[in-house]
């Protein structure tokens, strides 16, 4: 949607970035698109200078030029300027980002309902099942996940490693989505994206907020857990920005509705109370283990091929039967979540949605079944985190015990991430698994053996007998496929649906369920 500099930056928007001054100015050029890396600037494009932690931007703005930049946004002296080309000094380039990138777009997020989820754990899963619900009653929806998305034309693999995309990105999708009739938008919402040090969502008008847990993780990025939760619960504090009064529809033809603001709170995690207190809006509850909330479970039994609980609804005292098919206990709590959200955004009691949940999917990576005949189960997940392994690991431990078979588990840890998590990984997967291998997940610059050694010094394990440090990947899943005895569960976490495994030098392509594939073909399998 090219668009003369002038009929988005107006004073208004120019006050909202942090306009420090401008030269050139008089120029009005049509802008095609903003980027902020200078490899894809194309023709017309705004180009974002944003200073890093290994590379600085504003280095790269004569290749920007090059490549046909029209506008510079810079926070720093750029060294030179050239004619016929708009240069746009700000306080800080990447907070402007969000501004600039909304202005430019439309302020699309005004005109869709629009859900965010957070969590260190369940937010891709509740996401899709949101998008999937709203899809089952009606609604014209698209979502933005770690794992795939849909803007209007159908579900896509994310290509990417990130979870929320940059702010340019976020914007150019909701704006595709308004564009193709969506009205409804879920958006997983990562502490980074939450983060006013990167604002990649600082922009965008939220109408919902949901919380699935808050556990430890990246803290190489927040400092402490403290700074982490206040980070994700940015989200919450979201929901009382905006007044919520929406022209919903494409560029607000819609009629003028009031959208009622909510947030969503997981009561089983300590941080419930402080995330319903970040936002004046009702939140509403749900839990697993038998807190009182508006929807609790009673009774659970998981199997393989799903789960079959019975909740109650607290504001009507209605005990609610629900099937699901969706591996893994931990997801009943995330069709909790969907349904009160779901519920709220539609206005409509959850026992009328209930009926769609039996035809939910999983998420690709989520507990997903590898099976070509094999005689021992493989499930490919995401867990990565302690709390993800104290979570899946003993409902696991229980249905192995019954049936007699050993669990084991194949996972690492991220290079260049947080490093205290590492010995917990392998203290709790020690617990709960017979064998364990110990290998490569993104090492990035760091050491892959150190990164194994630092897990191990958690493990309780024997090195040769049950417990190997093998960081080649593909070899870890072969030995762990070798180990394997009829009626063992063979689990290969932290890659989930991932495409690749990043190196100091190469991202290397990988997929979990491929490899795991491969390896069992090449066993006799399928």
């Amino acid at each position: 949607m090219p668009r003369r500099l002038s009929e988005f930056f107006t004073p208004p928007v120019a006050q909202k970035i942090g306009y420090v001054r401008g030269i050139h100015q008089e120029l009005d050029p049509l802008i095609t698109g903003m980027e902020y890396d200078s490899r894809r600037i194309k023709p017309g494009n705004f180009y974002f200078a944003l200073p890093g932690l290994h590379a600085d931007g504003h280095s790269f703005i004569p290749g920007a030029i090059q490549q046909g930049a029209a506008v510079i946004i810079h926070q720093d002296e750029p060294g030179a300027y050239r004619d016929g080309v708009v240069y746009i000094r700000v306080r800080d380039s990447r907070l402007a980002m969000a501004a600039a990138a909304d202005a430019f777009y439309g302020f699309p997020s005004e005109h869709l309902v629009v859900t965010g989820v957070t969590g260190t754990e369940g937010k891709s899963t509740t996401v899709y099942l949101i998008y999937q619900l709203l899809r089952l009653a009606g609604k014209a929806a698209g979502f933005i996940s770690t794992v795939q998305y849909d803007i209007g034309a159908g579900e896509v693999k994310n290509p990417e490693h990130q979870t929320t995309p940059e702010a340019p990105a976020v914007h150019h999708f909701l704006r595709e989505m308004l564009d193709r009739g969506v009205e409804y938008a879920v958006l997983e919402a990562s502490s980074h994206g939450l983060s006013p040090r990167t604002n990649r969502l600082g922009e965008v008008a939220f109408d919902a907020g949901v919380m699935t847990n808050v556990t430890h993780e990246h803290l190489e990025f927040h400092g402490t857990w403290e700074q982490y939760r206040e980070d994700k619960a940015n989200l919450f504090r979201a929901l009382d920005r905006f007044d919520h009064v929406k022209a919903i529809g494409r560029s607000g033809e819609g009629p003028q509705e009031a959208v009622p603001a909510f947030g969503v709170v997981n009561a089983d995690d300590p941080s419930c109370t402080y995330f319903a207190a970040a936002t004046r809006r009702r939140s509403f509850t749900f839990s697993t283990r038998g807190i009182r909330a508006d929807l609790g479970i009673l009774s659970l039994k998981s199997e393989s091929s799903g789960n079959f609980y019975e909740v109650l609804a607290a504001e009507t005292g209605e005990q609610l039967p629900i099937r699901d098919r969706l591996p893994g206990a931990f997801n009943a709590g995330n069709v909790l979540g969907a349904l009160l959200t779901v519920s709220g955004l539609l206005t409509i009691p959850v026992r009328d949605l209930i009926p769609l949940v039996s035809r939910l999917k999983p998420v690709r990576g989520r507990m997903t079944a590898v099976d070509r005949g094999q005689p021992f189960e493989v499930l490919v997940d995401y867990a990565h985190t302690p709390a993800s392994f104290e979570t899946i690991f003993p409902p696991l431990r229980e249905r192995m015990d019954r049936s007699g078979g050993r669990i084991i588990s194949l996972f690492g840890s991220a290079g260049e991430r947080d490093t205290q998590k590492r010995p917990l990984q392998g203290r709790i997967a020690s617990q709960w698994s017979d064998i364990l291998i110990l290998t490569d997940e993104d090492p990035r610059q760091e050491i892959p053996m150190a990164i194994l050694e630092e897990i191990a010094a958690g493990c309780s394990g024997r090195r040769g007998e049950d417990l190997f440090l093998i960081p080649d990947r593909p070899e870890a899943v072969r030995k762990a496929m070798s180990l394997a005895r009829p009626g063992d569960l063979l689990l290969l976490l932290g890659k989930g649906h991932e495409n690749s495994i990043i190196y100091a030098d190469i991202a290397m392509a990988y997929d979990e369920i491929g490899e795991a594939e491969k390896a069992l073909a090449e066993m006799g399998y399928g």
